[in-house]
């Protein structure tokens, strides 16, 4: 295989969007884990209730785009409801109680997903404007793989601005460092974790209702996104935001050009990636030492 500046760069943009997936999922993770300190085993299950949602409404309503966005509301409300009713009760047992429940979540919905839709995958049709290629020359850019990468963009960046600018994203960022802080200060500190977790679900849903489209909706396709997720969390430090950006770009261009030359190795590429960051920054590439 006769290996060309073109190929590379098609590799590139195919590792973006990769990494745009892990970026939206491995953010929720590490905003839930940041400010909860929860391990939210049930993370993939909520990204495979997006695909699952999205295939649903469009299926009511024929539209993309209300389906995407009714995905992360109503994924994000359940979540909510998730948090209320089953993990607040578990949070002064210790960390573990979480957990598990979590671990039991993700065992029980994938089942009650393939009662209800049977056990093979349910395509999602690619939306008017997304389908087909750019020809840049000898050059083929998938329009929605682009597109993916511009919505995590944006996403991120209003995230960002949410998080810096408005007094709730201070307020969680706050939290995140010291949550007895701020519920001496007179904040409603439980409504804060479940705003926060809504958050990390609500992220975890636009990943799986983007990614239909490319992957279908199937009920364990939640597995493999939290186990990678879990790595590039790792990999950029526990809770941190802008590690698991950073993360999520390295390890989507390992896995684009390891799939190039080695297709076989690909996946186990990335726990390499991981060794090796561990072994050179234990705490990750931006995590805070002592932070868990």
């Amino acid at each position: 295989m006769e290996i060309t500046w073109q190929l590379l760069l098609m590799q590139f943009i195919f590792g973006l969007s990769i990494g745009s997936i892990y970026i939206l999922v491995a953010g929720g993770l590490s905003i839930i884990l940041g400010l909860l300190d929860v391990v939210n085993f049930a993370h993939g299950t909520f990204y495979m209730l997006g695909a699952y949602t999205l295939y649903v409404l469009i299926s009511l309503s024929g539209n993309f785009w209300v389906g995407v966005v009714s995905a992360v509301i109503i994924v994000s409300l359940i979540g909510g409801l998730t948090e209320r009713l089953l993990l607040k009760p578990l949070y002064p047992r210790g960390i573990f109680y979480p957990l598990f429940m979590t671990f039991g979540f993700s065992i029980c919905i994938p089942d009650l997903i393939k009662i209800i839709f049977g056990l093979t995958g349910k395509g999602i049709g690619y939306p008017a404007g997304f389908m087909g290629a750019f020809l840049l020359g000898p050059i083929i850019i998938p329009k929605y793989r682009l597109f993916i990468i511009g919505l995590t963009f944006v996403t991120f960046l209003g995230l960002w601005l949410f998080l810096k600018k408005s007094n709730l994203g201070m307020i969680i960022r706050a939290a995140t460092r010291d949550s007895l802080m701020v519920e001496v200060l007179g904040i409603n500190i439980s409504r804060i974790w479940t705003f926060g977790f809504m958050l990390g679900i609500g992220l975890a849903a636009l990943a799986g209702a983007i990614s239909a489209p490319m992957v279908s909706a199937i009920p364990d396709m939640g597995l493999d996104i939290l186990i990678d997720s879990f790595v590039v969390v790792v990999i950029g430090g526990l809770g941190s935001l802008s590690g698991a950006v950073i993360g999520s770009l390295l390890v989507g261009q390992v896995v684009s050009f390891v799939s190039l030359f080695a297709p076989a190795f690909s996946h186990a590429a990335i726990f390499l990636v991981m060794g090796l960051v561990l072994i050179l920054r234990p705490r990750g590439l931006l995590g805070e030492e002592g932070r868990f």
